[in-house]
């Protein structure tokens, strides 16, 4: 008999949430049957953690979130950090250098602020995809005086961002984990701090053995627990490379594809 499923990852933005940032009921309902039904259900995501918050109460998620991409797992019910990796000061200083040499369109997460070289985007992009105090600080290495990294972003339209990541990989392979997270965003995490590792600790945490464990997700920055679950499902609308790679393709997000994975797998009902 093989192992049921207890314990499910799911990525928020292209997984749950769609350009609107909505969450269809079906997949509300979802969420909450399993939980009904004893699944620990955990969000996944590199969005920080008191921005993350808000969706797990609006889904009635109580198990530790994932958040920062795997820097940061938190208690949503008490605000506690149970678990973080931070960017050491040596290699938060080669990024903003290479930045800006690139010019740049970075920022640096640091706890729960978001530290931006330069504000080119509407007010409304800012509040919609990051959802953190924003400060401008031109000069980014002030920050590391009195923060220390737990990520970064660089923005720029797709086409550049295949380019940046690219570069970006070969000049920080090893110091870094350089991941694409939406086609807008090329993200870098520190070494160890990734979903996969993330869902691996709070598996043990909580006892969970990796059989046991599902992780739904849309881009390459999922790949990593995808690849560690038990059951790694790739949404039908998210990247190719990471569909390659899932156990099982899900329908897309606009056909409640994470909904339609909980059903199967961790509800056994007949999709």
């Amino acid at each position: 008999m093989s192992e049921p499923i207890r314990l499910v990852a799911l990525d928020l933005d292209g997984t749950l949430l769609n350009e609107e940032l909505h969450i269809t009921p079906r997949t509300i309902n979802a969420i909450r049957d399993a939980t009904t039904a004893g699944v620990h259900v955990t969000l996944a995501t590199g969005r920080g953690f008191v921005s993350t918050r808000p969706f797990a109460e609006r889904l009635g998620i109580t198990t530790p979130l994932i958040c920062y991409q795997g820097g940061v797992i938190g208690d949503p019910c008490t605000g506690r950090v149970l678990h973080e990796v931070t960017m050491s000061a040596e290699i938060a200083e080669r990024v903003i250098e290479q930045a800006d040499r690139e010019d740049l369109d970075i920022s640096l997460y640091g706890e729960d602020v978001i530290y931006f070289r330069k504000l080119l985007w509407p007010q409304e992009f800012y509040e919609r995809w990051f959802g953190l105090r924003i400060v401008h600080e031109p000069r980014l290495r002030r920050i590391l005086d009195y923060a220390q990294p737990l990520k970064f972003i660089i923005i720029a339209e797709p086409a550049e961002a295949d380019i940046i990541e690219t570069r970006w990989k070969r000049l920080f392979n090893g110091p870094l984990h350089i991941v694409r997270s939406h086609r807008l965003f090329v993200e870098g995490n520190p070494p160890g701090a990734s979903k996969g590792t993330a869902l691996a600790w709070l598996a043990a945490r909580l006892g969970v053995p990796r059989e046991g464990v599902m992780a739904v997700g849309d881009n390459d920055n999922d790949r990593s627990m995808v690849e560690w679950a038990g059951i790694g499902v790739a949404m039908g609308s998210g990247a190719p490379s990471l569909q390659a790679v899932a156990d099982w393709v899900a329908p897309g997000q606009a056909e409640d594809g994470a909904a339609v994975a909980l059903e199967r797998f961790a509800l056994g009902r007949r999709v």
